[in-house]
């Protein structure tokens, strides 16, 4: 199979995983999510080469936090969690090996903060069309601006870390993540209206161009780091931080907005 098919493939059974765990919501997302973070955190350590103990500390804190978010349905307590883990492991990190207590403490955040951010935002009263949103505006960015890219090229959005990008690619992509979540109000009870139309594809700009940036970090992290894939548990996509970069900011940014505004009930 070509890389091209195996990536498409591989996309799709992806999708179907999340979408039906996304419908189920409670555990089973929880589940997904806590199954997504700690693989993001084994890729993470892996890459910034840290020590032993430092990944068996940030498994353990990881499956703690999203158990106190998902479980005991307090997010609040999960970021404090979080944020106390992240800078007592940045000192035990740096203890243990010079220069890993930054890598540590930010990769525990990185992979933590987006699994918090998703389990809440699914528990809201419109927390699986919110959710979904989400998603959609990463997938819908992610697809055209793939698309767009190969079609038309162009000048390179940043050669020196994704010599792939082009600027047709991320216009496309800022298109791609619109018109899904346009589509999106067809089906969300309360939004299929114009007003409701506007309200999401504003939303979805941002939220487009946060997902670009996510893929930029994630493709600067993987140079820095020196390897060309996060893993290799994805065929044609590579490791999970390859798939869920452009979710990582998303997901963090948009539950903020949500949780700010109410939208999501």
């Amino acid at each position: 199979m070509g890389e091209l098919p195996k990536r498409i493939a591989t996309g799709l059974v992806l999708v179907a995983v999340a979408v039906a765990a996304l419908w189920a919501g409670g555990i089973a997302f929880a589940a997904l999510a806590a199954v997504a973070v700690l693989l993001m955190w084994v890729e993470w350590t892996a890459m910034h080469r840290l020590p032993l103990p430092v990944r068996r500390i940030g498994l353990a804190v990881l499956a703690l936090m999203l158990w106190i978010t998902a479980v005991l349905q307090n997010p609040s307590e999960g970021l404090m969690l979080l944020g106390g883990a992240a800078g007592l492991l940045m000192i035990l990190a740096g203890k243990l090996v010079r220069g890993a207590g930054r890598p540590a403490a930010i990769g525990l955040l990185y992979c933590g903060l987006p699994g918090i951010a998703l389990v809440w935002l699914r528990g809201q009263g419109w927390g699986l069309y919110a959710t979904l949103l989400l998603m959609l505006v990463v997938w819908g960015a992610d697809i055209a601006a793939y698309f767009t890219g190969r079609a038309l090229g162009g000048p390179k959005l940043a050669p020196a870390i994704s010599p792939n990008k082009t600027w047709s690619g991320a216009a496309g992509g800022l298109l791609g993540a619109v018109a899904a979540a346009v589509l999106l109000t067809l089906v969300w009870p309360g939004y299929a209206n114009i007003a409701g139309a506007q309200r999401l594809a504003l939303l979805a700009v941002p939220l487009a161009v946060l997902s670009i940036l996510g893929d930029l970090y994630e493709s600067w992290l993987k140079r820095r780091c020196g390897v060309k894939d996060s893993g290799t548990i994805l065929p044609g996509h590579g490791g999970v931080m390859d798939r869920l970069d452009g979710l990582v900011p998303v997901a963090v940014a948009g539950a903020g907005v949500f949780a700010m505004t109410g939208w999501a009930g």
